[in-house]
Formats: C-alpha cells, sequence, structure tokens
C-alpha cells in the first residue's frame, strides 16, 4: 500500500513559494553527458539561448544540422532545405529529400528490448528489434498483397499494444496513412473520425481491459462496417481472447503471423513531406477535423524533442500514460528511432492501486515518464508518498494535457523525486509535438514550461497583433516556420479550412489558441485555451489562474470555470467537485472565494459556486470547459461522442441558481 502524507505535510507544500531558487538544478553529470550539451557545442556555441537563437535565425541550417546529428535514413537531395520561408502558410522543408518513417524507426536490430508491454496486471510481453521487425515484414506484406499503396488510409480502432505499434509500421513502410481511435470511443465517433477519410483497412482488437474488467470490441464491427463501405479487409487482434464472430473479409492477426514467410520491409521512398498520420481535432464543437502531418516533419520533430530536450538515448526506457487516441501515442513510438525501449501500459492507470504505473517504474528502471497534469494532481490529491519507490533510474517525468500548477512541481520533487527533470510540455494535435518543453542542462522552475522548442519563435501577441513583454498574457503564435506543420486537413482541397483555423487571426502568423505569458527565466506559463478564457468586464482571464487556487482547498477535488453570458456582460462560474461526503456549504465557498481573491484579482473571483459530482473531459483527458459553456447556455453538443463522461452534461442543464443575481 502506498504511503500516505500527512495533512500537516500537505499543508505546508501548499503555501506559497516564497523561494527564488529553482525546483532542480541539473547536476554536473547531466551537463557533461547530455545530448544538448554535445549539440551545442558542435554548433559552436556555448548556451542553449545562443543554439535557440541560431535556430529560429538560420532556420534551415538548424534543421540540416539536426538531421545530421540524429542520423536520419533517408537521400538527402538538392540544395533548398527550406522554399517558402517568409510564408509560413506555405513553407516547404527539405522539398527533394526522400525517406521512410517507418525505416528509421526499425533502424535497431538484435535481442535488445524495442517494446515492454503491460495490459494492466493481466499481460506483460516484450519485443525485441528482431521481433518487432519481422512482425512488421509479416504485416506489410500482407497489406501489399491486399493492394494497399502509397496515399491509401490504414486505421486502428485499438488498444495502446505492441501489435498496434507493428501495423502503424507495416502501413507507413508502404506509404500509406495511418490513424488511430481508442477502443473507448462509441461507434458514432469511430464513423465520424474514420468516415471522413475512406479507409482501406481497419485494425481492430477484440477488446481491452478496463480497470480489471474486460470490455469487447467486435460487436461494434458491423455497424462501423454498415457506415463505412471503403473499408475492405479487417484484421481482428486477440487481446481478451473472446470468440470472434464471422465477417466476410476478416483475418485473425496470429493466422496473418502464422502464415506469412515474409521476413524483409521494402520500405517506399517517399518525399519528405509525404502524409504520414491524419489526427482528429477534439470534435467537441462539431464534427472532429482530420489534420494531415508529413512524415519527414514529424520524425524531425520527435527526434528533436527526444534526443535534445528529453536527453533520450539508446537502452533509455521511455514511458507515457497514453490512448492510441491522443498525439502522445504518436509522440512516443517516435522513441523508437532514438533507440529507446517503449514502455506501453494499457487500462487504468490506477489499477490494481494508486502506485501501478510507478510500480512498473521501479520495477523496469523507466528513464522517461510521461503522464498528465491531472494524473500529478490526483496523486496529490490523495496525499501519495512515493518516495520509497527506488526510482533511481528516473532522470525526466513530463507532463501535459493542461497546465501543471506550481503545487504540483512542489509535490513531485516533495513526494515523488527530488532529483529530476520535471518538465511541463505543451503543444497539441494540431502539430502532434511542443511548442514549449523541457531542458534538460537548465533549472525548472515551479509552474514554469522551461524552453521553446528549438527552431520555434515563439510569442506572445496582445488582440491587436502586438508582442507582448514577460509578464504579460496573450495569444500564444510561432512567427517562423517549422518543419511539422501540418500539410492541411483532410477533404479541404482549396486550404481555407486549414486557413482559418491558424492563420486567419493574426496573417502570416501561427495562432496556437493558447492563453500564455512568457517568464523572466526565457519559460512559459499556460493559463488555458483562448476559447475558453473569461472575460468579465471585458478583462481576459485564464482559467488555469482560477484551478491553481481553488485546487489548493483540500475539500476540492476539482473544478470548471466557464462564462456565463449575463445582463450585457459575462461573470464566472465556478463549478466545484468535491471530497466525497463534503458538501458545498457557505463557509467552504467563503474560503474558496478567499483563496481566489488574495493570490489572483477581484475579477477572478467567481459569482457563482456550484457543486457538481463530475467534470466532463474529452477523450484524452482535457476539461470540457466549452461543453459546460455551451450547455448552461442551452446550446446543443454537437459531439458529444469526443467526450469520455457526456452522461454528466446533465447535471449542468437547467440549474435554477444560474438563473438568479
Amino acid at each position: 500500500m502506498p504511503r500516505k502524507l500527512y495533512s500537516a505535510q500537505i499543508g505546508q507544500m501548499m503555501q506559497p513559494s516564497t523561494s527564488a531558487l529553482p525546483s532542480w538544478i541539473p547536476p554536473s553529470s547531466t551537463l557533461q553527458k547530455a545530448n544538448l550539451t554535445r549539440f551545442i557545442q558542435e554548433a559552436g556555441f556555448t548556451s542553449y539561448d545562443q543554439l535557440y537563437q541560431y535556430s529560429i535565425e538560420k532556420s534551415a541550417d538548424f534543421w540540416s544540422r539536426l538531421w545530421d546529428f540524429c542520423e536520419v535514413i533517408a537521400q538527402k537531395k538538392g540544395d533548398v532545405i527550406l522554399e517558402n520561408a517568409d510564408i509560413i502558410e506555405k513553407a516547404v522543408f527539405f522539398p527533394q529529400a526522400k525517406l521512410n518513417f517507418a525505416e528509421n524507426l526499425l533502424r535497431f536490430k538484435g535481442s535488445d528490448i524495442a517494446i515492454e508491454f503491460y495490459g494492466e496486471d493481466k499481460i506483460r510481453q516484450p519485443l525485441t528489434h528482431d521481433q518487432l521487425y519481422l512482425q512488421v515484414a509479416k504485416i506489410a506484406d500482407t497489406l501489399k498483397q491486399w493492394g494497399v499503396k502509397s496515399g491509401d488510409r490504414v486505421v486502428g480502432y485499438l488498444p495502446n499494444l505492441p501489435q498496434t505499434i507493428v501495423a502503424m509500421l507495416a502501413a507507413t513502410s508502404l506509404g500509406a496513412i495511418w490513424c488511430s481511435c481508442s477502443p473507448d470511443f462509441g461507434t458514432t465517433g469511430v464513423i465520424d473520425r474514420f468516415g471522413q477519410i475512406e479507409p482501406k483497412v481497419l485494425f481492430l482488437a477484440d477488446g481491452y481491459y478496463y480497470h480489471g474488467k474486460e470490455f469487447t470490441s467486435v460487436d461494434k464491427l458491423p455497424n462501423i462496417l454498415a457506415h463505412i463501405p471503403s473499408i475492405e479487409k479487417v484484421v481482428v487482434i486477440p487481446y481478451i481472447n473472446i470468440p470472434l464472430p464471422s465477417e466476410k473479409n476478416m483475418f485473425v492477426w496470429n493466422e496473418i503471423i502464422d502464415e506469412s514467410t515474409a521476413s524483409q520491409i521494402d520500405f517506399a521512398s517517399l518525399d519528405f513531406n509525404h502524409p504520414l498520420y491524419i489526427l482528429f481535432s477534439s470534435g467537441t464543437t462539431g464534427t472532429p477535423k482530420c489534420i494531415v502531418h508529413r512524415a519527414g516533419g514529424v520524425l524531425l520533430q520527435h527526434l528533436k524533442e527526444h534526443q535534445l530536450h528529453c536527453d533520450l538515448k539508446p537502452g533509455d526506457r521511455l514511458f507515457y500514460f497514453t490512448t492510441c487516441g491522443w498525439m502522445m501515442w504518436n509522440w512516443l513510438v517516435s522513441g523508437l528511432a532514438s533507440g529507446a525501449t517503449l514502455v506501453l501500459y494499457d487500462g487504468s492507470p490506477t489499477y490494481p492501486s494508486i502506485t501501478a504505473l510507478f510500480d512498473i517504474a521501479a520495477d523496469i528502471k523507466i528513464t522517461h515518464f510521461g503522464t498528465s497534469a491531472k494524473f500529478i494532481d490526483s496523486l496529490m490529491k490523495q496525499e501519495i508518498d512515493l518516495t520509497s519507490h527506488d526510482l533511481s533510474s528516473l532522470r525526466m517525468i513530463t507532463s501535459t494535457g493542461s497546465p501543471l500548477a506550481a503545487e504540483g512541481f512542489d509535490y513531485v520533487y516533495q513526494f515523488i523525486k527530488q532529483d529530476v527533470c520535471l518538465a511541463s510540455i505543451s503543444g497539441g494535435t494540431d502539430i502532434v509535438s511542443c511548442f514549449a518543453l523541457g531542458n534538460p542542462i537548465a533549472p525548472v522552475w515551479r509552474g514554469e514550461l522551461q524552453a521553446a522548442g528549438l527552431g520555434m519563435l515563439i510569442a506572445v501577441f496582445d488582440e491587436e497583433g502586438y508582442s507582448l513583454p514577460s509578464g504579460e498574457k496573450g495569444e500564444l503564435v510561432c512567427t517562423t516556420p517549422f518543419p511539422c506543420q501540418p500539410l492541411g486537413f483532410w477533404n479541404d482541397p482549396d486550404g481555407q479550412k486549414y486557413h482559418n483555423a491558424y492563420f486567419e487571426k493574426f496573417p502570416g502568423v501561427w495562432h496556437h489558441g493558447d492563453f500564455v505569458e512568457k517568464t523572466a527565466h526565457q519559460g512559459l506559463i499556460i493559463h488555458g485555451r483562448s476559447d475558453a478564457v473569461l472575460n468579465p468586464g471585458g478583462v481576459r482571464i485564464g482559467t488555469a489562474e482560477i484551478y491553481r487556487q481553488v485546487e489548493q482547498i483540500s475539500e476540492v477535488l476539482e473544478s470548471i470555470a466557464i462564462g456565463q453570458n449575463w445582463q450585457n456582460d459575462v461573470r464566472v462560474i465556478l463549478f466545484v467537485k468535491l471530497k466525497e461526503g463534503v458538501t458545498l456549504d457557505g463557509d467552504l465557498i467563503a474560503r474558496i472565494k478567499q483563496q481566489i481573491r488574495s493570490n489572483t484579482t477581484p475579477r477572478h473571483v467567481p459569482a457563482k459556486i456550484i457543486q457538481i459530482p463530475d467534470i466532463p473531459r474529452t477523450k484524452s483527458g482535457k476539461i470540457a470547459e466549452i461543453a459546460v459553456r455551451d450547455t448552461i447556455h442551452g446550446q446543443t453538443i454537437k459531439n458529444s461522442e469526443a467526450l469520455l463522461n457526456p452522461e454528466i452534461l446533465i447535471a449542468y442543464k437547467n440549474i435554477e441558481e444560474l438563473a438568479k443575481d
């Protein structure tokens, strides 16, 4: 059983820090051995700041140097590295280069472990580099026999299994485009996504485990096939091992592997900017947008983030708790290109106990542990002390999905591990990577993302498009081209939807949709999504600013803040999910308001605080503020399938208190 913290410790930890010292300073051994240190030295510089300036002022040179440093397997043809450098929307990197994404991920051979898989406490399955290559060869050969060719779509309705990675690599080795959904998506959510892109082949598991229970997936197959007639072949992966239905053109994974004689992969030589993945927007405001990502851009960006920003090296063990419906799965699997062992986990992160993931981290010596800010906050709220775990191998913890509060930093350093680089990272499905993330050779400051990503000139704009100095909040933008910009949206022939999404608000500049501020340490603080920003009296307030204060109240498990249209203005409404047995009363309301007022401004104080049973979230775990805002205003939620728990929205309907002053 995990050790819990004493309430006195929690109270002490939650006191605002007055220290001017960083939470962590990299030891000299890290400074000397880091990949980033070597890259800086080989480029002729002495600091990260110098390297960053070079990476944006001489962008083409930087990305070419990174290509060589990471030893990309490709034909680096032509003298032109960057076309249309002055027009971000139309910029193209390495227009004449040829490569294959899968070939770069399968570059390592031998009996070392490539993938270590945990299916809750039911299944543990290691896969060596040689075994991985052979399985990809067999599946790729089968897909080729079925007529799958470059540009075709191959999709997975799958748990986070080794077979999911194999299927993706097999498809992309041929030049097909891969996309996936996690099995917790309902049938409508799958059809809304896959139906738009007309896939030729569907991979799915017979079912999956979650919190010790079995759930079936194959029962959804007839409905999916009825609505997506483009699917010609179906491959079922036995996971929970239930009897399979009989469907025309349905094949079983194990039988394909056993019967295929293929042992080599004929990697297609493709353009650097060939389409690789289709990822989907959250879809909470309508049909999900299909974002098409380019192979070379994803590969180069992920190599940069893994090797320079995370100091990932061959033999390291890279873990991220993710489903196949979140972009962090795509980010995770690219770790193969750096020689890391991928640690996959499928199921509930708290089964069979709250420490399950850290039990695995200690058991197999994970070096890079990735999770969500929500999970860290949950550990903190439940007062879990993990210092008794042997995490001596752990060098970096990464957190994303939502902003990690300063108190979350305090918790990690006091009750998980003191000597670790804690990197709060932020980017998104839009770029399948990060705009701001870790720097393993720089200090960590509580509440801050350490650094802007190399080669990406990010700025903070006000509503008029003027750049803001450190300490002022505004819109996150990127003003220079970067290789992992999407190719565009599927079924958007003139590019107008793509333009409207990212380039309409500030012409010629990528507008990302985050509400942020730069810090004195050259870092970044994320205050929430721009479309969820509160605007009482015309003052813009990021929701994360309120959450950081509210969730320091011990009785509050989670909260969600939205703006309610009221008397020709907007007033802040705060919904709180409280600990079991706790009821919201006048005293607790007063303490919450005082906590917010004392640590922010009077404008941050909500007009109403209302207790609710749960918080609606997207499938990737993000708070669904827009869905709540639309619900209280009586608007229809266009795509509730995008939510993990859409049924909870009923609790936000017709609340009498919201009709009162």
